[in-house]
């Protein structure tokens, strides 16, 4: 399976980036597992934008089990103490002692094992991406190989979305689909409705915007999904960590988007999404504003973000790339939904 980007400006061509499994011997035997445990419970095969079999209640901790990691959800992770003989730690009263995991210089945890989910866990999950916004150099390398490490193909309109004809072809293969805004809209009202109709069905949608008026179609796409929407310009550049209080600046903490994050970068300048109830708040900027949220209700899932110039602009600083990685992982939606694997052709 391989990756192709779509430059609707000036004609299609396609890159080719070659997919490297990375996974463990035991991620491997996890993953096939886990397969085999959705191709037996499934009774129809559906396509990708087709209606989705929901997942049993029964299954469902099982799925995660076997997909995520064992810290998913967790800011913090613990590692088990060993002592100087290599054995399991233990305190007085005979129970194990977990230290803090190691963390790199922004204060997060270390390893992929802190991810929400291992690397190589989707392969065979494809991620659309509307990259209606490339100006400054922004090229989606950096979260593309974050998303290819998990295991996801990539597929990407560069400048301009295809037709409501092809895309409706791109969402019958996608597991999820990105939208990255411009200052002006180029998705029209059959764009809006066929999104709308892939998110209605489980699939889920990230919705990407920035600093105004670079969110001309975040809040198209986010008032069709959710009525939700953004606005302004606040300066951020700054690293923001756990909360102290609901409102207070940084990141919600428990979410398994967040997981094993306890700082993040906020981006440079940033647009306000605004507050509403059926939003669950991820991160609040470092002026207090909320910048990104998630939507999780009726088994739908989308993210709402004012914050993409972090995908490209200091994309090493303070947890960008597991943001990334984790957000992709949560928007498969295995919490309720069971897979499908279709075939895919850079051809189309």
């Amino acid at each position: 399976m391989s990756n192709h980007t779509i430059n609707t400006r000036g004609g299609a061509h396609y890159s080719l980036h070659p997919h490297t499994n990375v996974g463990s011997p035991n991620h491997i035997i996890r993953v096939a597992l886990f397969t085999c445990l959705l191709i037996l419970s499934a009774s129809i095969s559906y396509a990708q934008g087709a209606p989705r079999q929901l997942l049993h209640d029964s299954s469902r901790v099982v799925v995660r089990s076997n997909i995520y990691n064992t810290s998913a959800g967790v800011n913090a992770p613990q590692k088990v103490a060993f002592d100087d003989a290599g054995n399991v730690a233990l305190d007085l009263a005979g129970d194990t002692i977990y230290t803090a995991a190691s963390k790199d210089s922004y204060g997060n945890a270390q390893g992929q094992q802190y991810d929400l989910a291992p690397d190589g866990a989707f392969q065979g999950q494809t991620v659309l991406v509307l990259h209606l916004y490339t100006g400054e150099g922004f090229d989606f390398e950096n979260p593309r190989k974050a998303l290819e490490e998990k295991g996801f193909s990539v597929v990407r309109y560069k400048n301009n979305p295809p037709s409501p004809e092809q895309l409706k072809k791109d969402l019958d293969r996608a597991c999820q689909l990105w939208i990255i805004s411009d200052a002006t809209s180029k998705l029209n009202d059959e764009h809006i409705s066929m999104i709308k109709t892939y998110f209605d069905r489980g699939y889920g949608v990230y919705i990407w915007g920035d600093n105004s008026p670079y969110y001309a179609d975040a809040n198209k796409v986010a008032e069709a999904l959710f009525g939700g929407s953004m606005e302004g310009n606040l300066y951020g550049d700054q690293p923001v960590g756990i909360q102290s209080g609901e409102l207070s600046p940084g990141i919600r903490e428990g979410h398994d988007v967040t997981t094993g994050l306890e700082t993040v970068y906020e981006g440079i300048t940033i647009a306000t999404l605004a507050e509403q109830s059926n939003l669950t708040p991820l991160v609040y900027g470092s002026a207090g504003n909320l910048i990104s949220a998630a939507y999780e209700k009726d088994g739908k899932r989308a993210i709402l973000d004012g914050g993409f110039t972090r995908l490209y602009i200091k994309w090493e600083t303070a947890g960008t790339d597991r943001f990334v990685k984790n957000a992709a992982a949560w928007l498969v939606n295995i919490d309720n939904f069971e897979l499908s694997y279709p075939e895919l052709s850079d051809a189309e």
